[in-house]
C-alpha cells in the first residue's frame, strides 16, 4: 500500500502572529485576509503589527459571505484582490475557514488559517463542509492536504464568547465515539487505526478539563485547562479527522451524531438559533443510546447537564411530535451507512423517546 498523509502544522500562543512573516515568507508576499466581520476586527490591529517589519504584505480584508457555499466561493474568485494574491489569510470560524480553504484550492492558492473561535477543527483540516447559501448542508469538499499552517492565537480565543468553546467541546468528543463504533470489529489500515486512537484525546480531555475551560474562558484567561481543550477541539481532532479521511471518504469520520446534525438543518431555526457543536453533542448521546453504551452515556450525559449542552429536545427548539419525522431524516444521511449494524428510524425513535424520558 503506497499513501500519503499530512498533518497539521501550527503556532500555539499569545504571540504566534510574529512568527506570520517568517513562516509565509518562502509562499510570495501579497495576501488577502478573508473572513467573518467580527473575527476580522478582533486580529486585524494585532496582525497588521505583528508583520510590520516583514515582507508579507496584507492588501485587504473581506468578509466571506455569511455561509461555507460554493456561491461565495465563486465570488471571492471573482475579485481582483483575490486573483492578485499569492496567499490567503483565512480567519474566524469554521464557515469563514472552510470557505477560504475551498477557495484556496480552486484557485491553486495557499491558504493559513487564524482561528478566532475554539468552535471546530477547520483550521488545521482537509476537508471544509459546504452549505448550500439557505444553510442546509450539501457535501463535504476533500483537499490533498490541510491549511499549509495555523496561527492559533489563545489570548484572541480567550477573547471571543464562550458558547462557541461550549459548543466546540460537544463536536470534538464525537470524534471518538463515531470513530470507533464505524471502525469497530474491522481490520482497517494503520492510518485509520492512528486516527481512531488519536480521537480518544478528543474525549477524554473534554470530561476532565472541559468545565473549568469553560469557566476560564468566561474571564478571558489563558489557562492550562483552557489550553487542554482549545488544543483538543482545533488540533486533535484535525488530526484525526485528516487520518480517517485519508482515502476521501467519510466511512470512520461520521457517525449517528452527525446524521442527527444534518437531519435537523432541514428546521431553518437550527442554522438560526443552534451551533453545530451544540446539536451534534446531543446527537452522541442519541448514538450511545443507540448502541447500548450505557457507562458512555451516564457519563457525557451528566457532564452535558453539568455545561448546559443539550439533553432533550425542547433545548434544541424540537418538539416531541417531531420524533417521527427527525427519525426518518435522520437514517436517511450517508453518515450512517458504514456502521456495524443497521441502524433503523424504530432505533433513533427508541432512543429519542428514552431520552425525553430521563
Amino acid at each position: 500500500m503506497s499513501y500519503n498523509v499530512s498533518l497539521p502544522s501550527y503556532s500555539v500562543g499569545t504571540d504566534v502572529y510574529k512568527l506570520v512573516g517568517s513562516i509565509c515568507a518562502g509562499y510570495g508576499h501579497k495576501a488577502v485576509a478573508i473572513g467573518g466581520h467580527k473575527a476580522m476586527a478582533a486580529v486585524k490591529d494585532k496582525l497588521c503589527k505583528a508583520i510590520i517589519d516583514s515582507d508579507i504584505e496584507i492588501s485587504d480584508f473581506i468578509w466571506y459571505g455569511g455561509e461555507a457555499s460554493y456561491e461565495n466561493v465563486e465570488n471571492l474568485m471573482s475579485l481582483e484582490t483575490v486573483r492578485n494574491a499569492d496567499m490567503l489569510f483565512a480567519i474566524g470560524g469554521g464557515k469563514a475557514t472552510d470557505t477560504v480553504k475551498t477557495l484556496a484550492d480552486m484557485t491553486g492558492k495557499p491558504v493559513f488559517t487564524f482561528p478566532t473561535i475554539a468552535s471546530n477543527c477547520s483550521s488545521c483540516t482537509s476537508v471544509s463542509i459546504m452549505y448550500k447559501n439557505n444553510g442546509i448542508f450539501l457535501k463535504p469538499h476533500f483537499f490533498a492536504n490541510p491549511p499549509a499552517h495555523a496561527f492559533i492565537d489563545t489570548e484572541i480565543i480567550a477573547d471571543s464568547p464562550k458558547r462557541y468553546m461550549w459548543a466546540g467541546i460537544g463536536d470534538t468528543y464525537a470524534k471518538h465515539f463515531e470513530s470507533s463504533i464505524s471502525s469497530r470489529d474491522e481490520e482497517v489500515p494503520h492510518y485509520i487505526t492512528l486516527g481512531v486512537n488519536i480521537a480518544r484525546m478528543c474525549y477524554e480531555p473534554m470530561l476532565k478539563y472541559g468545565r473549568k475551560a469553560l469557566e476560564d474562558i468566561e474571564k478571558h484567561l489563558v489557562t492550562s485547562d483552557f489550553e487542554q481543550v482549545l488544543l483538543s477541539i482545533i488540533v486533535s481532532t484535525a488530526a484525526a479527522s485528516i487520518l480517517l479521511t485519508n482515502d476521501k471518504i467519510i466511512d470512520y469520520n461520521t457517525g449517528l451524531a452527525h446524521a442527527i446534525f444534518y437531519a435537523l438543518t432541514t428546521y431553518p431555526h437550527i442554522e438560526k438559533n443552534h451551533l453545530h457543536g451544540e446539536v451534534v453533542a446531543f446527537g452522541v448521546l442519541v448514538l450511545l443510546l443507540v448502541d447500548n453504551d450505557e457507562e458512555n452515556f451516564k457519563k457525557l450525559y451528566e457532564f452535558n447537564k453539568a455545561v448546559g449542552l443539550p439533553v432533550r429536545l425542547e433545548d434544541i427548539e424540537i418538539s416531541r411530535d417531531d420524533i417521527d419525522k427527525v427519525a426518518k431524516i435522520t437514517v436517511a444521511m450517508k453518515d450512517i451507512e458504514h456502521n456495524p449494524y443497521e441502524i433503523t428510524s424504530d432505533m433513533v425513535k427508541a432512543a429519542l423517546i428514552k431520552l425525553e424520558n430521563i
